[in-house]
C-alpha cells in the first residue's frame, strides 16, 4: 500500500463515527466541511440568529446554517485570520495578520463588501511566528488584541513595517544587509520583538479610534478572552522563558515573565532584557494564574470561551473552558481567591472522548452547542469543526477547588461514595523559568491527604497536605473517587496552581 493511501486509513480509522457518544453525556458530531477550502479554522463566532461565522486559515470567511448544514461565502483573501468578534450579521471584526479589520455587508446581500482597517499600529518583520489574535471585549466595550514575537528558527524579509529596535546584542542598523541579521539572528535570543508591539496586549477604544500598549510579556498568547467575571485572560505556549505553558489574568502596565518585549516598554533605558538575570526577570513579572503541564493535561493552549447554559450542568456553567492543539481534550478552569489574587485549578474535559486533536477555536450557538474549530499550522494538530452537545443529563465532574490553611477543600458536582474517599492521592513540583525551550518540573513531592472528611453536603472534601507552597502546582488526583451512585469522573485530575497560599 502506498504511504498516502495507509496515512488517509489511519486518519479514516482515527476519526470519530458522525454522532458518536462519549460515556452517556455528549454526542461528537463532525461538521461537514466547504469545498474548496482548506478546512483549517482560525476564527469561529456565533451569529444572533443562530448561525455561526468561520474564518479559514487561507482567508475565507463563510457562514454555516447548522439548520440546513449549507455555508455560504460572506468574505475572501483574508491574511491568517485568528480571531474574531461578531458585531452582527452584517459585521465581524476579524484580527488578521497584519491588522483588525471590521468586514461588514452594507447592501444586505449576504456578501461583504466594505473592509475598514481598525487597528495596525504594530510592526511587522516578516517573521513567520508574529502572529496575531483576538479581539476580545471588555464590558465596557474596550478591544484588546495580542500580539506573537518573532522566531530565530526563520528569518525577516528586507522590508518591514514599523520602528526597529536597536537594543540586543545584534543591531540591524549596523548590519550591511538583511542577510547578514538572518544569519546572526540567534544572537537576537530565541524569540525576539524587534519592531513594536510584539509580546505585547494591546487595548484599544469602543470605537478602535485609540490604541495604546496595555502589558507585556508574552510569547506566542493563541488565546485572549473575558471570563464570566470581567477578568482578562490570556494563554501563552511553552518555549523560552517558559517552562510549561501558563494561563494568566492580565492587568494593566504589567509584565508577564517573556523579556524580549520590553524593550517597548515607553521611556525603556535598561538595556538588553535578555540578558537579565532570570531571577530577577522574576522577580519583575507577574505569577500566572495556572499551569497547563506539558505532555500531561496540554502542549500548546488555545482559546478561553465561557461556558452557557445549556451547553453543561448548571453546575459548571459560567466557567471558563479552554482549546489545546496536541491533546485530545478541552481544559475547564475552576477560579479560586486567595489575598485578592486569582488562582486556579486547570481539568481535562472531554479526555478520552472522540473530540480529537487540533482543538484551536470555541463557539457556542443558541442551541448549546459547541462548536469546536480545529487547526494544524504544519505541527501537531487536525482540521474542521467538531460538535459537541450535552444530552442533558448531570455528571460526575469536580465542580470546584478552594485552597484552605494546609490543604483544599475538593467539591463535586454529586454526592460521594465515602469508602473511595481514601484513594485520593496528591503530589506538587514547580517550575523555573530560562531562556531555555521547556522546562523540568522541579522539587516533585508526593503528598499523603490528611484528616480526609467528607462536608455535610456529601460532595465536598476536605484535606490537609501541609502549607501550600507558594508557586508550587498541586496535582490533585481523583481517578479512584465515585459517586454514591457508583459513576466515575469526567476528568480525573486537577492541576491546582498556589500562586498565594491561604494564611
Amino acid at each position: 500500500m502506498k504511504g498516502s493511501s495507509l496515512l488517509a486509513c489511519v486518519m479514516l480509522l482515527a476519526m470519530p463515527l458522525p454522532g458518536a457518544e462519549w460515556t452517556d453525556n455528549f454526542t461528537f458530531e463532525p461538521v461537514p466541511m466547504p469545498e474548496g477550502v482548506d478546512p483549517q479554522v482560525g476564527a469561529m463566532g456565533a451569529l444572533p440568529d443562530g448561525r455561526l461565522a468561520v474564518a479559514f486559515h487561507r482567508g475565507e470567511l463563510m457562514i454555516l446554517d447548522p439548520a440546513t448544514g449549507k455555508w455560504s461565502l460572506f468574505a475572501s483573501g483574508l491574511q491568517e485570520p485568528l480571531g474574531m468578534l461578531v458585531e452582527s450579521p452584517s459585521s465581524i471584526l476579524v484580527m488578521q495578520r497584519a491588522e483588525l479589520t471590521r468586514i461588514r455587508d452594507v447592501n444586505g446581500d449576504g456578501r461583504a463588501d466594505r473592509f475598514d482597517t481598525i487597528f495596525d499600529g504594530f510592526g511587522m518583520t516578516g517573521n513567520y511566528h508574529e502572529f496575531a489574535y483576538g479581539p476580545a471585549k471588555a464590558k465596557d466595550g474596550s478591544l484588546y488584541v495580542a500580539l506573537g514575537l518573532a522566531s530565530n528558527m526563520a528569518p525577516m524579509s528586507p522590508e518591514i513595517r514599523g520602528e526597529f529596535s536597536t537594543i540586543g546584542r545584534l543591531d540591524r542598523s549596523q548590519m550591511s544587509n538583511p542577510r547578514e541579521w538572518n544569519r546572526n539572528k540567534d544572537r537576537a535570543g530565541r524569540m525576539y520583538g524587534r519592531v513594536a508591539y510584539r509580546g505585547w496586549v494591546m487595548r484599544g477604544s469602543p470605537d478602535g479610534s485609540k490604541w495604546e500598549p496595555f502589558a507585556s510579556g508574552f510569547r506566542s498568547p493563541n488565546g485572549i478572552a473575558f471570563d464570566a467575571a470581567g477578568r482578562l485572560l490570556v494563554t501563552d505556549n511553552q518555549g523560552d522563558w517558559r517552562p510549561t505553558s501558563p494561563l494568566y489574568s492580565v492587568g494593566k502596565g504589567k509584565f508577564y515573565g517573556h523579556p524580549a518585549s520590553l524593550v517597548w516598554t515607553p521611556g525603556w533605558k535598561k538595556g538588553d532584557p535578555d540578558l537579565f538575570d532570570a531571577k530577577e526577570l522574576e522577580s519583575m513579572g507577574e505569577a500566572p494564574a495556572g499551569f497547563f503541564p506539558h505532555g500531561e493535561l496540554a502542549n500548546s493552549p488555545t482559546e478561553p470561551a465561557i461556558l452557557p447554559k445549556g451547553a453543561v450542568p448548571d453546575a459548571i456553567a459560567g466557567q471558563t473552558v479552554i482549546g489545546e492543539m496536541n491533546q485530545n481534550t478541552l481544559v475547564r478552569v475552576l477560579d479560586d481567591e486567595v489575598k485578592g489574587v486569582h488562582q486556579v485549578a486547570l481539568v481535562p474535559f472531554f479526555d478520552g472522548s472522540p473530540l480529537g486533536i487540533g482543538n484551536n477555536r470555541l463557539a457556542f450557538g443558541k442551541d448549546g452547542s459547541m462548536y469546536v474549530g480545529k487547526s494544524a499550522l504544519a505541527w501537531a494538530g487536525s482540521n474542521g469543526i467538531m460538535r459537541v452537545r450535552w444530552r442533558g443529563e448531570p455528571f460526575f465532574a469536580i465542580e470546584r477547588i478552594k485552597a484552605q490553611r494546609g490543604g483544599f477543600a475538593v467539591r463535586f458536582t454529586e454526592g460521594i461514595d465515602r469508602s473511595t474517599l481514601s484513594s485520593l492521592r496528591v503530589k506538587c513540583h514547580t517550575y523555573r523559568a530560562t531562556s531555555n525551550y521547556g522546562g523540568p518540573k522541579l522539587d516533585e513531592s508526593n503528598l499523603i491527604p490528611g484528616d480526609l472528611k467528607l462536608a455535610g453536603d456529601g460532595r465536598t472534601i476536605t484535606f490537609n497536605v501541609g502549607d501550600l507552597k507558594e508557586h508550587y502546582l498541586y496535582e490533585i488526583n481523583a481517578s479512584a473517587v465515585k459517586s454514591s451512585d457508583g459513576d466515575q469522573l469526567l476528568g480525573k485530575k486537577a492541576w491546582y496552581f498556589a500562586g498565594k497560599s491561604p494564611d
